[in-house]
């Protein structure tokens, strides 16, 4: 299942919003309002839990400054990956859009493509603001 948000731009370079991103601690201001729990774990994991659904948490996999971050699930049952790509829209500003990938079946992509679709658009949507 591959999942896209829609592109933001952003009025920060791709050096500033990269450096937003690689620090893990700065996700929970990008989190929906109906979040329960955010916890660093460590300098490059976070936990959060929205209500009602089980907690994740995401390691950071992956880096490529400053156009790409890749966060991946750090234990649990299931094996997604969130991608950042960052692209420079002008002088001083970027395009960012995150692009969520994970391997479930077809019952279990049915039930969560709603919600992840929103969980995506809601961090992306938030950027600008966080930043």
């Amino acid at each position: 299942m591959n999942l896209e948000s829609p592109k933001i731009n952003v009025e920060k370079s791709p050096e500033e919003v990269f450096a937003f991103l690689a620090d893990v601690k700065n996700f929970e201001s990008l989190m929906p309002e109906n979040i329960s729990k955010f916890e660093v774990l460590e300098d490059d994991k976070f936990v959060f839990a929205l209500k009602g659904m089980p907690e994740i948490i995401l390691k950071k996999k992956e880096v490529i400054a400053p156009n790409k971050i890749v966060l991946g699930a750090a234990g649990g049952k299931i094996d997604f990956s969130l991608v950042g790509n960052i692209v420079e829209a002008s002088d001083n500003s970027s395009d960012v859009q995150l692009l969520f990938s994970g391997d479930f079946n077809p019952m279990m992509s049915m039930m969560i493509k709603g919600p992840i679709t929103k969980f995506i658009e809601t961090l992306a949507t938030s950027i600008p603001n966080a930043i």
